[in-house]
């Protein structure tokens, strides 16, 4: 059927209410009378019938709406009968058109069944809500004292966590911000002043990075959280954040709290009082660009890929920098820190002795072990066996390489003179390893390949890794997790993925698909199920996330808690109850994401082209894309078919047909479909109540 090509000269501005309108809506034929299609005033037929909107015609005289039919069969009956009817199709799709056709009758009908599941007070895992603190003043001085923000000679109010803010408007933090000049990030890029950038917890505190400044939160068991340390205003974005909160009383008094925040090669570190305010210890240099920043024990410790390390000892108070091998992956045991490096070698320094070879005053740096095949060192991660003889524990240490392998090695308490043993190895990866974590239970890693996830089970001998019958598949799965090509839409380093958590049964992925995203899902590490699924109660996208351990209270049957910490572009900090989730662990869809779901959170962006590759190592805190999605196995909700397409199979995927897989990567060949013109016809408003729509963005398409 082929639709006429010049524009009808329009149907009459008055008839009969009878009379029968005959339409083409996407190739298929609907006849109704005037009265029905114009009941409603200011929508789209009204206008169309009226001769405000010019019109075509197909061949046999009917108005041609290039629109979708399925769609438009329950919005016909709608108007017929006033009553709605959906017929399978999807709620979204069926509010899309009838927005698009000024129907706000119906608009308002459909927003009120979405509703129905989202409230601005959250689910029943919405735990709290933090605010956007006041904005603070310039640091003026190395060594200010730097306390809550004073409001008219008193502490600023801070909301309970257990309450809603109200509607500051451009009050606050973000009102001021606006007006505010914020200086470009060493990168280059602009950046947003009032979002949340990074975000930590360690026990009962929380820090909160935004561009220029950040403030510190402590749980009170009778109060709830209270923002006890707000830094002043810096003259650069902060890119890292750390923190550490140890027990009260402990040797090292009021350096028991830190935090940190580096910027560029700075470094700066403050001290935190229990009870408010806090004081800078020092400014530090790197001299090259920090992309690691963490405390281990009490000593902060700073890395960069050209591999410098800084390290500052609490008690001594000295800042040492020393040289290594460029770095491409770290983690802590107990006070030992291992770096992995490029060249194939592990290193390991003891920060809590903070041994100084006499010499050249220079950190005693030790090599523990290098690669058979010497390949880059690009994911790390340390297990402490129970002590199970006088001789000490055993080390297990397993790692991953820039060529996907998965390496184990342990080192034996009697023979440490000899270094740690090969023990196991895994060749299922195709892209760098950037991810892994041994546990007691299994291992987990993750490669660049859109951060596809292998899982093994570990058995063990009395506490001991053991060969009979050995690790053994359990899952493969991804963790899909899109980046901005334009360096918008939060800091990456506030969007690692995880894994989060110490005990095995507990540690999860953090799953946000695209960078405008309002929702997170939250996975098991070992199995890729999903164990809940989070959505911003104001609407606002999430920029910045972290799992928390508390505490459990002195209260008799109290434990500790988890909870997801999600920054908000607006500045404000949401609190998800992860104890109560994993609780209720089964309710929630098996797997991950539906394709339904993937769908809805890809229709927020567009994706730009594929990039050529930056280098063959992996960044060390890599963001995915949509360019492969072929490897994962059946389990996943992603994909189900392995290796490349046959040319029958192509040719399917050239007609429109093929798995979901290969539409999402003809999706990606195609780019995004062109933007028809806006139509003029009406449309209702969303009222100030309506969820906020952040605009797409266009994304990367590299893989790291």
């Amino acid at each position: 059927m082929a639709a006429a090509a010049t524009a009808a000269e329009g149907v009459p501005s008055r008839g009969p209410p009878g009379e029968v309108i005959h339409l083409n809506v996407g190739g298929k034929r609907f006849s109704t009378s005037r009265q029905t299609l114009t009941w409603i005033p200011d929508s789209f037929f009204s206008s169309l019938l009226s001769g405000r909107i010019s019109t075509l015609k197909d061949e046999t005289g009917a108005i041609f709406i290039d629109r979708d039919p399925t769609v438009f069969a329950p919005i016909l009956n709608f108007l017929r009968t006033k009553e709605l009817d959906p017929r399978g199709v999807h709620g979204s799709s069926l509010l899309h058109e009838a927005q698009f056709y000024g129907l706000t009758p119906l608009v308002r009908r459909l927003q009120l069944r979405e509703e129905l599941d989202r409230s601005s007070c959250g689910n029943v895992l919405f735990n709290g809500y933090l605010p956007p603190p006041v904005f603070p003043v310039k640091r003026r001085n190395r060594h200010s004292l730097v306390g809550p923000q004073q409001v008219g000679g008193r502490p600023a109010p801070v909301r309970r966590s257990n309450t809603m803010p109200p509607n500051l408007g451009n009050a606050g933090l973000l009102g001021r911000m606006l007006d505010e000049k914020v200086p470009p990030s060493p990168s280059g890029q602009p950046e947003e002043p009032g979002m949340v950038r990074l975000v930590c917890g360690h026990h009962n505190w929380i820090a909160v990075a935004y561009t220029q400044f950040l403030v510190c939160y402590r749980l009170k068991e009778a109060s709830g959280w209270q923002l006890v340390f707000s830094s002043p205003r810096l003259d650069w974005p902060i890119e890292r954040l750390a923190l550490t909160a140890r027990v009260p009383g402990g040797a090292l008094g009021e350096h028991d709290k830190m935090v940190a925040a580096a910027t560029g090669s700075e470094i700066l570190l403050w001290a935190l009082q229990a009870e408010g305010g806090g004081s800078e210890i020092g400014v530090f240099h790197l001299g090259v660009p920090v992309e690691a920043l963490f405390f281990v024990g009490n000593q902060l410790i700073a890395t960069s890929h050209t591999g410098r390390i800084g390290v500052w000892n609490a008690v001594t108070k000295h800042w040492q920098v020393q040289e290594v091998q460029p770095i491409t992956s770290y983690d802590a045991a107990g006070s030992f820190l291992l770096l992995g490096c490029n060249n194939g070698s592990i290193y390991y320094v003891d920060v809590q002795k903070f041994p100084l070879r006499m010499k050249d005053n220079d950190l005693l740096v030790s090599e523990l072990y290098r690669d058979p095949a010497e390949d880059g060192v690009t994911a790390l991660s340390v297990y402490l066996t129970p002590k199970t003889s006088d001789s000490g524990n055993w080390i297990e240490i397993a790692y991953g390489t820039s060529s996907g392998g998965v390496r184990v090695i342990v080192q034996h308490p009697e023979t440490v003179g000899s270094g740690p043993q090969l023990f196991q190895t895994f060749t299922v990866h195709r892209s760098p390893v950037t991810k892994i974590m041994l546990s007691e239970k299994h291992l987990i890693s993750v490669c660049a390949d859109n951060n596809h996830v292998r899982t093994w089970s570990v058995t063990r001998f009395r506490g001991m890794i053991s060969t009979q019958p050995g690790s053994t598949p359990l899952a493969s799965f991804k963790i899909l997790a899109l980046e901005s090509a334009d360096g918008h839409g939060g800091c990456s380093a506030g969007n690692d993925i995880g894994p989060y958590g110490e005990r095995d049964d507990q540690q999860v992925f953090i799953q946000k698909v695209v960078p405008s995203a309002s929702q997170l899902f939250v996975r098991l590490s070992s199995t890729g199920q999903r164990v809940c699924s989070v959505r911003s109660v104001d609407g606002s996208p999430t920029t910045a996330f972290t799992v928390l351990e508390c505490e459990g209270s002195r209260r008799l049957g109290s434990r500790p808690r988890r909870y997801l910490l999600t920054g908000q572009a607006n500045g404000s900090l949401a609190m998800w109850d992860l104890t109560t989730a994993m609780d209720g662990l089964g309710q929630a869809p098996a797997g991950g994401l539906t394709e339904e779901e993937l769908m809805e959170q890809l229709e927020q962006c567009e994706l730009a082209p594929l990039a050529p590759s930056r280098g063959s190592l992996p960044n060390p805190s890599p963001r995915t894309s949509l360019t492969s999605l072929h490897s994962a196995s059946s389990n996943t909700s992603l994909s189900g078919h392995r290796g490349s397409p046959s040319p029958p199979q192509a040719e399917a995927r050239r007609r429109g047909g093929g798995s979901f897989v290969e539409r999402c990567q003809e999706l990606v060949r195609s780019g995004p479909e062109p933007r028809r013109p806006p139509t003029p016809a009406p449309r209702p408003s969303t009222g100030p109540g309506a969820p906020l729509t952040p605009p797409k963005m266009k994304l990367n398409e590299t893989s790291f």
